[in-house]
């Protein structure tokens, strides 16, 4: 597994299996970062690059429910969509993620929200997919920028709750 550390974002990716994980502590607790996941609104605020508005078509954040959104740059729109598979409230979300781009390529994810005490919350978010060359497109494709500039909105959107 190669890391590549930023500021505050732990992007690993895996050389035996088609996966990356990314883990971030945030100053709130889990019940505030789980929230920011699980509301649209909120999850409209952080979600993405700066560079990208984001827009939500359909939100059903419970097991067994579905989501689709597009962000949006200029007239160029960028589809997302996929199914909640298991959401434990403050604990756990897992889904599938789809690009609409790559409608045949989908990740299996799993976002574990961890208590780390003292109003303070590690999130560890796995993305599995059906190959390598799907995870490096996935790489490739200007993932770290959104995870770490939606991770620093992220915390924007925790400081107002």
């Amino acid at each position: 597994m190669t890391t590549a550390r930023t500021r505050e974002t732990q992007i690993e990716v895996d050389q035996e299996v088609p996966l990356v994980r990314m883990t971030r502590e945030f100053d709130a607790p889990p019940e505030k970062v789980f929230r920011a996941h699980v509301d649209p609104d909120l999850f409209a605020r952080w979600a993405g690059p700066r560079s990208l508005s984001t827009r939500i078509d359909g939100w059903d954040c419970r097991t067994g429910g579905s989501y689709r959104f597009v962000q949006t740059r200029g007239d160029d729109e960028f589809g997302f969509r996929g199914t909640f598979h298991e959401v434990r409230p403050n604990e756990l979300i897992v889904q599938t993620f789809t690009f609409e781009g790559m409608p045949d390529g989908v990740a299996l994810e799993k976002l574990v929200f961890e208590d780390l005490g003292d109003g303070r919350t590690r999130l560890t978010g796995t993305s599995l997919v059906d190959s390598f060359a799907d995870r490096d497109a996935f790489v490739v494709s200007g993932m770290e920028t959104g995870a770490i500039e939606g991770y620093e909105k992220l915390d924007e959107v925790l400081a107002t709750l």
